[in-house]
């Protein structure tokens, strides 16, 4: 058995799987410590690496495509510090992630495990009923129906269709982004035959994020979604997800926006967030960062 305890987290690897605890310390995040400790048989295995740095070097898990639903519903956009598959280890350790490198690597060697993609999810995904309240709403999902409720955020139009509750049968596909920028992330659930190209902010199947710090636990619920909707791999799979179109597949070409326009976008991002430290949203030292970033563009 190969162990290594960190601030970061607790990784033990017994020759058949890894168990992947997060760590208590506050720089661990909030995303890591809702998901909990993550148990990856060692088919799901891509290969593993150990990058050293001066102060803290890193160990990266690498999964077989298609192994977790996880990582194919969020597209690959969790980043440090929220992927659950790094580990920062401190310099005084260096000897013992390496050791551990080898005998992921033997174990996988010996076992002759391919790296190729797989045509069923290895891991489980969250565990349900779960509920995340973030951005404009709250997405809840007991294994069979989710549930998008509203609050005081959201959108008139988009709050006048009242809470959704959208059967898993109906669903085909389900997608997480993170805000960037100036672009808000989202939560968005394509329904069979019922296509759409609302934004977000007005979509009634989508749940709007604005990058704050609950917004990767949306991730979750995308994940606990996709473990149990037909593996993208699957016989038929592929030809469900084509009923949903993209909403950008039909839009015309954009033309390049000008300074003027990243200008007034600027501005209408300013506002907005004004908008929202004054009703309570945004706390002083959030709007503050929020501003900074905002302006340093400007």
């Amino acid at each position: 058995m190969a162990e290594i305890i960190q601030k970061d987290g607790t990784w033990v690897f017994d020759g058949d799987a890894l168990r992947l605890t997060p760590g208590r310390d506050k720089n661990v995040s909030l995303f890591r410590k809702t998901l909990g400790e993550l148990v990856v048989p060692l088919g799901a295995l891509a290969g593993i690496s150990f990058e050293q740095g001066k102060k803290a070097g890193r160990l990266r898990l690498r999964l077989r495509d298609g192994a977790d639903p996880l990582l194919h519903a969020t597209g690959g956009r969790l980043v440090e510090p929220n992927d659950p598959y790094q580990l920062t280890v401190e310099s005084d350790r260096y000897g013992v992630a390496e050791y551990f490198v080898d005998e992921v690597r033997n174990a996988l060697l010996l076992d002759q495990v391919p790296a190729e993609p797989v045509d069923a999810y290895l891991l489980p995904g969250p565990s349900v009923p779960l509920s995340v309240s973030a951005g404009d709403g709250t997405a809840s999902f007991d294994g069979e129906h989710i549930r998008l409720e509203w609050n005081w955020k959201t959108e008139d139009a988009k709050a006048a269709a009242g809470t959704r509750s959208l059967a898993l049968t109906d669903i085909a596909a389900v997608e997480w982004h993170p805000a960037a920028g100036l672009e808000n992330g989202y939560l968005r659930f394509s329904v069979r035959n019922a296509s759409t190209k609302a934004p977000p902010k007005y979509d009634s199947n989508s749940v709007e994020l604005w990058g704050f710090k609950k917004d990767p636990l949306m991730a979750l619920v995308a994940a606990a979604v996709q473990a149990r909707l037909p593996h993208p791999a699957a016989a038929g799979a592929g030809a469900a997800l084509t009923d949903v179109p993209d909403a950008r597949a039909e839009l015309p070409a954009a033309r390049v926006p000008s300074a003027e326009d990243d200008h007034d976008a600027l501005l209408r991002r300013l506002r907005e967030l004004g908008d929202l430290h004054r009703t309570g949203v945004l706390t002083d030292e959030e709007f503050t960062m929020a501003k900074q970033a905002v302006l340093k563009r400007m």
